[in-house]
């Protein structure tokens, strides 16, 4: 079983004032997913600009400080949730406009985090759904917290891929972004930055920069601490360009290709 994560950066225009799908990069990614037949494969995709917007606007996950805010945040919450959903609405059209057996499946439905980490998720229903043959579609989401003090919070995709990769133990862990994979630096504002083949330790975060787009998730460096967590537990991960055409087919065939590997 493979877990492929789908970057916002790649599948909606993260840069973007409004939520803004891109669709000519979904359409091939699609294409390129049902092409590679895999035969066991769970989706996780980011939330991109329709879900960045709306947590950073209302402050999902921050202190709740009087009744008035939390009346607030519960806009924010619902509205975050909404627009998510229909990202992840649009993300199963496509994998299915080419005979993908895509399933959506809500993190917010089944997990409640505790100070933003995922405290608890009934995996069953993705397990079944993959022993029917089905490709589960998860996403970043807003789920509720168990600290009063927030009572709510953002899962990311890749807290979501970190979560599952343990609990699933799949083959392979594949994340897509809009880059090659992790560099020393922004390789979008620094000419020189070089990328790094493989990442086994913290202190490779020393000089990584976060995203240049608003990303209440961590940006890079929020994505690269989760898949460390993962590569201290001995559970391998790469990050991928799926920009680049044909690029996610071949990893997901199993061929060597261009990016960084997360490994201890």
């Amino acid at each position: 079983m493979i877990i492929l994560k789908l970057g916002g950066s790649v599948i909606t225009r993260k840069d973007a004032t409004k939520p803004t799908l891109n669709p000519v990069n979904l359409d091939r990614i699609a294409q390129e997913i049902a092409r590679a037949n895999i035969g066991k494969l769970t989706i996780i995709h980011g939330a991109g600009s329709f879900g960045h917007l709306h947590a950073r606007k209302y402050e999902i996950g921050s202190p709740i400080n009087s009744p008035e805010e939390l009346q607030e945040k519960k806009i924010g919450f619902t509205l975050t949730q909404n627009s998510v959903k229909i990202l992840n609405h649009l993300v199963c059209h496509y994998l299915l406009k080419y005979q993908i057996p895509a399933v959506a499946v809500p993190p917010s439905s089944f997990i409640t985090t505790e100070n933003k980490r995922i405290k608890s998720a009934n995996l069953e229903i993705v397990e079944k759904y993959l022993e029917m043959g089905l490709v589960p579609v998860l996403h970043g989401d807003v789920v509720l917290d168990t600290d009063e003090s927030i009572q709510m919070a953002v899962v990311s995709g890749d807290q979501l891929v970190n979560y599952l990769s343990e609990k699933l133990k799949p083959e392979r862990i594949i994340l897509s972004s809009d880059v090659d994979g992790i560099y020393d630096r922004d390789p979008k504002t620094h000419s020189q930055a070089q990328l790094l083949e493989v990442v086994n330790s913290l202190e490779d975060l020393k000089f990584l920069e976060g995203a240049r787009t608003v990303d209440v998730t961590g940006g890079m460096a929020g994505k690269l601490a989760e898949l460390l967590e993962l590569a201290d537990k001995g559970i391998e991960s790469e990050i991928i360009n799926a920009d680049c055409e044909g690029l996610l087919e071949s990893a997901l065939k199993g061929e060597k290709v261009r990016g960084t590997i997360i490994r201890k």
